[in-house]
């Protein structure tokens, strides 16, 4: 007898069977961030603007001459791609650099996994300081690396003093910094990325650096990226992605920077052709578009310290914000008014230490629907 459509067959010797599933994973659910079909998506720190039709078109016709070459691997070593790449940050970040110093990779976060892979492992401690990007320790726990959490100061930033101190005592190989840091959208100055790398300098054996900078573009002026650090510090790796400022998430393309003997480093472990040509052409097609693309996100810019304002003005705690979201509260019980909010087809993130709730920066309509829901929700 047949079975009905919806049911699901399992053979007795199936049934009996018993995976070899590392103990460590037993019971964990896989990383997410709901992805609900409601008229406002605020939750995910998504570019709200999507690619204008010039820029579309751009990429129809790239990977249209892709596509008649798909029966060949693509190029493993993406050259042109790192070449647009080095002069994108020529002009966004005035930082001079050769393709041999740039790695791509599926979003940044096969960029980070490739790190760990590279200088984490078995024996091995990769350190970061919460709250932050609650990705970090999922990296670690894939390659086997022992993690360890620091503490961020109430205000989320760092105290250079301590954080050089816990990195003598744990000793790690890789040192993860979010600046803008996800998710209170906090960036470092200068002076605290330099007293972490000169603390990492003196881990024996060594230790690698990494600046996360997937809001980089949203900083505020004044604000300097890492990218300036790079010259005399070979440890230090600096990772950017497309998802964010160029409104790509779709197409995941993450890039790192740093010095050429860690990018060799990198190549040893990636998959070959990790980078299809198709994303390739899809990449290289939104970098002749920077211009325009950065355009949009002085306006989010703008939208996002009004936003700030607004928040302080009635009444809550909002954290500075170098990224496009803001982390803000505070609520005695943050899940009743992230519930309200849903309940009014507006969709943000809870996350972050309690009391917080973490939301993107939208269009204007958007960021309107937001405030007119929370002043419901909350009584403001």
């Amino acid at each position: 007898m047949s079975a009905a459509p919806d049911q699901h067959v399992t053979s007795p010797s199936a049934a009996r069977a018993v995976l070899p599933l590392r103990p460590e994973l037993a019971g964990l659910e896989p990383y997410g961030a709901p992805q609900l079909d409601v008229p406002y998506r605020l939750n995910v720190n998504e570019n709200p603007y999507p690619p204008s039709p010039a820029v579309v078109a751009d990429i129809a016709r790239d990977v249209a001459a892709a596509a008649g070459d798909l029966n060949r691997y693509p190029d493993r070593d993406f050259l042109a791609l790192r070449t647009d790449l080095v002069e994108y940050l020529r002009v966004e970040s005035g930082v001079s650099l050769v393709p041999e110093q740039v790695w791509a990779a599926n979003g940044s976060n096969e960029v980070m996994l490739h790190l760990l892979q590279a200088f984490g492992g078995p024996g091995r401690t990769a350190m970061s300081f919460a709250p932050t990007y609650s990705m970090y320790p999922e990296y670690a726990r894939d390659t086997s690396t022992r993690w360890v959490a620091g503490r961020r100061d109430d205000d989320f930033g760092l105290d250079p003093v301590a954080t050089a101190a816990a990195i003598r005592e744990h000793t790690p190989s890789v040192v993860l910094l979010a600046s803008p840091n996800n998710p209170t959208g906090t960036a470092l100055p200068a002076a605290t990325v330099e007293a972490v790398l000169a603390a990492a300098a003196q881990v024996p054996g060594g230790c690698v650096v990494v600046v996360d900078e997937a809001y980089g573009e949203f900083r505020r002026r004044g604000t300097p990226s890492a990218l300036e650090l790079l010259d005399g510090h070979p440890n230090l790796a600096v990772s950017r992605t497309m998802s964010k400022a160029f409104g790509l998430a779709g197409a995941r393309v993450g890039y790192l920077v740093a010095a050429p003997a860690l990018i060799d480093a990198l190549r040893v472990v990636r998959l070959p052709y990790h980078l299809s040509g198709v994303t390739q052409a899809v990449a290289r097609a939104a970098l002749r578009h920077a211009p325009e693309l950065m355009a949009q996100v002085g306006s989010l810019r703008d939208e996002r310290d009004a936003l700030v304002t607004w928040l302080r003005g009635r009444g809550l705690t909002a954290a500075d914000s170098d990224a496009n979201f803001v982390l803000f509260g505070m609520f005695d019980d943050r899940h009743a008014v992230w519930q309200g909010l849903l309940d009014r087809g507006v969709l943000i993130r809870e996350v972050g230490p309690d009391g917080w709730l973490r939301v993107s920066v939208g269009t204007p309509a958007e960021t309107a629907a937001f405030k007119d829901a929370l002043v419901e929700v909350a009584g403001l």
